[in-house]
């Protein structure tokens, strides 16, 4: 099963799930960016790399605008080549408008992660022989007041049916990447990964993810990253 058909048979999974509130919009980029998202499957997902990257779920001025996991605007056009039309979710929240690549908002924490990608690796090419940054989650959940709730702060009865969707697409994922590695791009995506494929041999771990909202990622996320990845064996 392809990158591509993992996708779209994810996206169809979570598409029905049901969320109440203090949740009052979910967006799922897996249908209106799908095309963005799909180019960027076909470009730069490989078989036999050392290290899949795997976040928690798409940030507000990133994948959701761009289709793209930490997709900052302008990396993924300028750097990923990635540049296609985005259209509307069904429902949208009047203070999380979708602007596609038109979006002048700047996600801080694809910023940081691909901007190290780019500063390190210089052409996408060269990372992507290696590496594969993929979401755990593709949906995006909205409070009344446009504050993004994650995955985590779901109560049970909601999170058991996504997580049990999105375990499938991740090991799904992994056996078509057939990684070395899967880091967790924080506590969370690596307690998933552990549970979704943690009987296999695959070395599971994680890096300090790159939020602002991180006191520790806000000094020196870069240098913390690469020193949590070379304890893990792995080599930049």
């Amino acid at each position: 099963m392809s990158p591509v058909s993992i996708s779209r048979w994810l996206s169809r999974e979570v598409d029905v799930l049901q969320f109440g509130t203090p949740i009052t919009c979910v967006y799922n980029p897996l249908v209106y960016a799908r095309k963005p998202h799909e180019s960027y499957l076909k470009q730069h997902a490989k078989q036999g790399i050392d290290v899949l990257f795997l976040g928690m779920n798409p940030g507000p001025w990133g994948m959701a605008q761009t289709g793209v996991p930490f997709g900052e605007v302008a990396l993924v056009r300028d750097f990923l080549g990635v540049h296609e039309p985005v259209l509307q979710p069904t429902i949208i929240h009047p203070k999380r408008p979708i602007d596609g690549f038109s979006c002048t908002r700047s996600e801080v924490s694809g910023k940081r992660l691909w901007g190290w990608v780019q500063e390190r690796f210089k052409k996408a090419s060269a990372f992507n022989e290696r590496f594969f940054i993929a979401n755990y989650c593709p949906l995006v959940f909205m409070e009344e007041s446009g504050r993004n709730r994650t995955p985590d702060k779901l109560p049970a009865k909601e999170y058991e049916p996504l997580f049990l969707a999105c375990d499938e697409a991740l090991r799904r994922l992994v056996k078509w990447c057939q990684p070395k590695h899967v880091i967790g791009v924080g506590k969370f995506a690596e307690n998933r990964a552990l549970a979704a494929i943690g009987d296999t041999d695959i070395s599971i771990g994680t890096i300090l993810h790159p939020s602002p909202a991180s006191p520790a990622a806000n000094r020196g996320w870069q240098q913390q990253a690469e020193k949590q990845l070379s304890s893990q064996g792995i080599k930049i």
